[in-house]
């Protein structure tokens, strides 16, 4: 027995062994398919499905940085669309054709503390960079440069301004030209309108740095002449215009450097002498521009008429009246809105659909036979149905009376002298420099002043761009249409409900 349990004792450690070696074997099996499987994987259709995704996005997000980096460096006009209702970052035609010309760096700097810069200013700063390469734009922190900026600015700098530089000349463009407050109806309402002049402030001041041959207006006074309102002499400034007052009781003549004359609503006439000085002024070359208002008595302004009278001009008695519903503003006849005739100091407005409003105005006559070389064109007309109330300021009536003069009537013109080269403008409403008048045709009184100081001075660079309002626009709406409009609204309207509600009614029950 014993000697057959040692072999069996022997046979028992063997397998013992065969057990670990068969362990090994098995995890080294194991680690294989394991391998194996994973090799395996990679082989697989979801597997390179998945590797194509992750390719796929990895390309897409290079594309992505690529573009981005190419957009960054696109001018903005290409890569920032005006989605504003007012278009505010819309660059007028004026203002490229200024820039596309520009032979001289011009370099604008954005006055801004660090984090306080406005984004409007920012946005429109970054177009004029990018249509011209000649304007270069860099920010300026007034609290780590003051020396630079008082090298161009002596009194206060608010921030958000900008400094126009071009070589030796500059020009400092202060937050409140670049928004506009306007507090009129402030005292009446609670309400103020808020207009966003960046364009026109800027494209003036370039204008103005690159160009020396600035045209003087001279301003008459000494005969109770209205005071151009702030708006209006900002707007004259913009032009590039140098406004200054003239009085001739202390002078022999007429300055040399005067480009132009403006006298503004006088209450009284002026001086046999002064007329002559005028007139001699006129026939040297010069312009002269007249607006007026109707007369309180006959003769109350002899001399000025005579010197209209040399142009082949002369007043109308009476203050017109407007009997065309289309031709007057919902206020009242009196409240005059003329038909523009073709002309260069017209034609802006006629291709913006502007209106001038003239409340209170007189006719102007021309002769029907003009000296040779002279040339008078009717700028501003009213309606056949017009009349001029002969009674004046002592109107009981605005219907027609007997004596009163029919129309139509001229109510603004342009003379223009081709043997010594003078030209006159003669507006026959005070209120057209008018800021509520003014407001109330969008700015087409100012455009039509503006307009007529360019032609008259040969002022070809004049700069005509309209604010941008943040709150509110003025509709210019006749009477004719305000009637049609509320007819409209108030019956048309209403009936065509009703007559769509009876026909679906009939139709129904028919069924």
């Amino acid at each position: 027995m014993i000697e057959v349990m040692l072999p069996l004792l022997k046979k028992q450690k063997k397998p013992e062994n065969e057990k670990n070696g068969g362990a090994e074997n098995t995890k080294d099996t194991s680690a294989k398919k394991q391998k194996k499987d994973l090799l395996a994987g990679f082989k697989t259709r979801s597997f390179r499905v998945g590797g194509y995704s992750v390719a796929a996005g990895a390309m897409v997000l290079a594309i992505v940085i690529v573009v981005n980096l190419l957009a960054n460096a696109l001018p903005a006009k290409y890569t920032r669309f005006d989605t504003t209702s007012a278009q505010l970052f819309t660059i007028s035609q004026q203002t490229e054709d200024i820039l596309s010309a520009l032979d001289q760096d011009v370099s604008l700097y954005w006055v801004c503390q660090g984090g306080q810069e406005d984004s409007k200013l920012g946005n429109l700063l970054d177009r004029y960079s990018g249509m011209s390469s000649k304007i270069h734009v860099e920010k300026k922190d007034p609290n780590v440069n003051p020396t630079f900026i008082q090298q161009y600015v002596s009194s206060s700098v608010y921030n958000n301004s900008v400094i126009v530089v071009c070589g030796d000349r500059s020009r400092y463009v202060s937050y409140d030209e670049i928004y506009e407050y306007d507090y009129s109806s402030y005292y009446y309402d609670g309400t103020y309108s808020v207009n966003f002049a960046g364009e026109g402030s800027l494209t003036s001041a370039i204008a103005y740095v690159t160009n020396e041959n600035l045209p003087k207006l001279y301003a008459l006074s000494g005969h109770g002449e209205q005071s151009l309102s702030s708006s209006f002499s900002t707007a004259v400034e913009k032009e590039n215009m140098e406004l200054n007052q003239l009085s001739l009781l202390t002078l022999d003549q007429i300055p040399d450097d005067a480009d132009c004359i403006l006298i503004y609503s006088p209450q009284s006439d002026i001086s046999a002498e002064e007329k002559d000085m005028l007139l001699t002024y006129l026939q040297s070359g010069g312009s002269l521009y007249y607006i007026s208002n109707p007369a309180e008595t006959e003769g109350q302004f002899a001399n000025l008429e005579a010197l209209m009278a040399e142009y082949g001009l002369s007043a109308e008695n009476g203050i017109v009246i407007e009997a065309d519903r289309n031709n007057y503003f919902i206020q009242g006849p009196l409240y005059l809105l003329p038909t523009l005739k073709y002309h260069e100091i017209t034609a802006p407005l006629q291709d913006g659909g502007y209106r001038v409003m003239l409340p209170v105005a007189h006719g102007i006559q021309v002769d029907e036979t003009l000296r040779e070389g002279l040339s008078v064109t009717k700028l501003l007309t009213t309606s056949n149905s017009s009349f001029s109330k002969v009674a004046g300021y002592n109107l009981q009536t605005m219907e027609k009376e007997s004596g009163d003069i029919d129309g139509p009537f001229a109510l603004a013109v342009a003379a223009e002298d081709e043997n010594n080269g003078s030209n006159v403008v003669w507006v026959s409403s005070a209120y057209l420099l008018d800021d509520s008048a003014n407001a109330q045709v969008s700015g087409g009184n100012q455009d039509f002043f503006l307009n007529a100081l360019g032609w008259m001075c040969d002022h070809e660079e004049s700069i005509s761009i309209h604010s941008k309002s943040l709150s509110y626009e003025y509709l210019t709406m006749d009477e004719g249409t305000a009637s049609l409009l509320s007819a409209a609204v108030v019956g048309l309207i209403p009936l065509a409900y009703l007559g769509a509600g009876i026909i679906i009614s009939l139709r129904r029950r028919r069924r």
